[in-house]
């Protein structure tokens, strides 16, 4: 076997191995970003206004970003 037939099958092997992960259907892709989105819709449509923004606050303090 000469140089470049060796290459090719070294190629060859790694692809087929990468190609081998197993991917999550499209359907349950689907339903996890809906579902994430319906959580975030009602963590932000029901929490109390007052949570959100001292939430926001408080990270904007830890990030060394002045606000007042």
């Amino acid at each position: 076997m000469n140089m470049k037939n060796q290459n090719s099958v070294a190629s060859t092997s790694s692809f087929d191995s990468a190609k081998s992960v197993t991917m999550v259907p499209k359907p349950v892709q689907l339903a996890a970003a809906v579902l994430l989105g319906m959580v975030i819709l009602y963590g932000a449509g029901f929490a109390n206004s007052a949570v959100v923004h001292d939430a926001a606050h408080d990270m904007r303090h830890a990030a060394a970003f002045p606000c007042h």
